[in-house]
């Protein structure tokens, strides 16, 4: 019998607390916060948007809907929240598949309700700890995919149906090179190098990436009819385009889904919401680091799907935690979840007012400031320490890297969490053992050197440390065999023992069966509490005889002798 499963669940966001002691004071800090925010935010959910097949406006909605929520539900009090690069390949993997922007929004619905199940279960403190060379993989992999979709756009490359993989389109760029757009690599290259070397003290209240998107505008805006034109070479702009941004608030727009739409995109939306929440636990894991505070994980997780849910409700795409966003907003002064809501209230307001001037962005000036932030958002530096770093990590980091840009993110991601669950049983196993506490010694008279001449021959005492788990099933059978004919009451002492799961369990009930097919005994001693907890639950405990669980060794010798030698009747 298995243990029953218990939802933790427990729903405090994070701005509850922070209301607590909040003042006019912490609201004029997270208002100039907010505000530098959303300006920061406007040219990264655009461009992320556009980069995963949607269009700029579903790019706003999200920042807009899942980022006023993502602060007013999540766990953190600095998370700021909209479209990523984490999202970039898969949902532009999804939108060439199926052909449909109600793709997306399925998938983020889905997502969406993955991540609240998730938070529910309790599954935020697990995520967190997925291997390092996992999620540096991953990350790695989704910067040279997002740098590889923007070259056509960066270089201007008149190529009509770019191929999906990386490889193909590769080879398409390389046989294409010649039909580079002068004007067009003009204008990207001139955002790239005002983004890099923007002046670091003016970041704060006037992003680059802002005024890059600003000037360039006006620059093709002015240079298109006078000077681009007549040499046949205009630059692309938003507008150029069949889907130009429209002022208005985001309107409800349930998505249309099918009952097929659960198999066909069960995969794709686990794998938004996997990506989801590691980015998403990442992003508040680093704001703690940078504001000394503590963030609700399970609560991040189900801030982060009622999100998801309501973003593709009214037309948005899969958002999640940004960490450079973040990151801004605790640099700018902000004190409280307020500060994230003020963000996506900022970003509303300039949609309702300057929707349509976003029109004369040019897609090269997008298209370079996703270079520059696919650039920074690789962890190139681990290529470095491959050699410095255990054989089994650097293999993980390369696998997961190369199926991300070589296969495709779900399958990577897939990948990852396997093999993260086997590093993690790799190193379990380590520290997990069974110890045969019988050695004898024939100055001892065949009896173990630790023992007195108290302890009755044909009683076997055995230290189970670290985690019960199957890889320990098989160790505990050997020591089983190994004690043979003279065993008739074996002892496991378990103060050692952290954890214990169900093939643990069944493990010890088909010992204790097989102990009782031959008429032996087993007596637990010293069980600490998870695995005390487990063993209550399953109901092996009963099946045991709570008389056959013990506090210390003395009393499993006691015990011991009155199996041995019951008292007469």
């Amino acid at each position: 019998m298995l243990p029953s499963l218990k939802i933790p669940i427990r729903f405090r966001p994070a701005l509850v607390d922070a209301m607590a002691d909040y003042s006019g004071k912490k609201f004029l800090a997270d208002l100039s916060a907010g505000v530098t925010v959303g300006i920061v935010a406007i040219p990264l959910a655009i461009a992320f948007a556009m980069a995963s097949g949607a269009d700029a406006r579903a790019g706003l909605i999200t920042a807009i809907v899942a980022g006023f929520l993502i602060s007013a539900l999540g766990g953190s009090r600095y998370q700021i929240g909209g479209p990523t690069g984490a999202f970039v390949p898969i949902l532009a993997g999804i939108f060439a598949t199926y052909g449909s922007f109600d793709s997306l929004m399925i998938c983020s619905f889905m997502a969406g309700v993955m991540l609240v199940l998730m938070g529910m279960a309790g599954l935020g403190k697990v995520i967190k700890f997925i291997p390092y060379p996992v999620t540096m993989g991953l990350t790695s992999g989704i910067a040279v995919i997002i740098f590889s979709s923007q070259i056509k756009d960066f270089l201007g490359l008149p190529i009509d149906g770019l191929e999906g993989d990386f490889l193909p389109k590769m080879e398409q760029y390389l046989d294409n090179l010649g039909r580079i757009n002068g004007p067009t690599l003009l204008i990207g290259a001139a955002v790239v190098l005002l983004v890099i070397y923007w002046p670091t003290q003016w970041q704060r209240r006037l992003p680059g990436t802002f005024v890059a998107l600003i000037l360039s505008s006006l620059a093709v805006k002015w240079l298109n009819p006078i000077i681009f034109a007549k040499a046949h070479q205009t630059v692309l702009t938003i507008g150029s385009g069949k889907d130009k941004i429209l002022s208005g608030f985001p309107v409800f727009n349930l998505p249309h889904m099918h009952r097929s739409d659960l198999t066909t995109l069960f995969i794709p939306a686990l794998t938004i919401a996997m990506l989801g929440a590691i980015e998403s636990l990442q992003s508040a894991v680093v704001a703690d680091g940078l504001t000394n505070d503590r963030h609700d994980s399970n609560q991040e997780l189900m801030g982060q799907g009622i999100a998801n849910i309501f973003s593709s409700m009214f037309g948005g795409i899969a958002a999640t935690g940004a960490i450079a966003r973040t990151g801004t907003n605790i640099r700018c002064g902000a004190v409280s979840p307020v500060s994230g809501m003020v963000h996506a209230v900022t970003l509303l307001v300039i949609m309702l007012a300057a929707a349509p001037l976003a029109n004369e962005i040019p897609l090269c000036a997008l298209a370079g400031i996703l270079l520059v932030v696919s650039f920074k958002m690789g962890e190139w530096h681990e290529f470095k320490r491959i050699r410095r770093i255990p054989r089994s990590d650097a293999l993980v980091f390369l696998a997961v890297f190369a199926l991300s840009v070589l296969v495709s993110l779900p399958v990577a991601v897939g990948v990852g969490i396997v093999l993260a669950a086997i590093l993690f049983i790799k190193r379990v196993s380590e520290i997990s053992e069974v110890t045969a506490l019988d050695i004898s010694h024939p100055a001892t008279g065949g009896r173990p050197i630790w023992a007195d001449d108290s302890w009755p021959d044909g009683v076997y005492l055995f230290r189970v440390q670290g985690a019960f788990f199957f890889g320990s099933a098989d160790v505990l059978e050997t020591s089983f065999r190994r004690a043979g004919a003279k065993l008739r009451v074996m002892v496991l002492l378990c103060e050692d023992v952290f954890s214990i799961d169900a093939t643990g369990l069944i493990a010890l009930e088909n010992l204790n069966d097989r102990l009782k097919k031959h008429k032996r005994h087993l007596i637990l001693c010293k069980v600490s509490h998870q695995p005390l907890e487990a063993i209550t639950e399953s109901g092996f405990l009963e099946e045991l005889g709570k008389e056959n669980l013990t506090l210390t060794i003395e009393d499993a010798l006691e015990r011991a002798r009155s199996i041995l030698f019951p008292p007469e009747s």
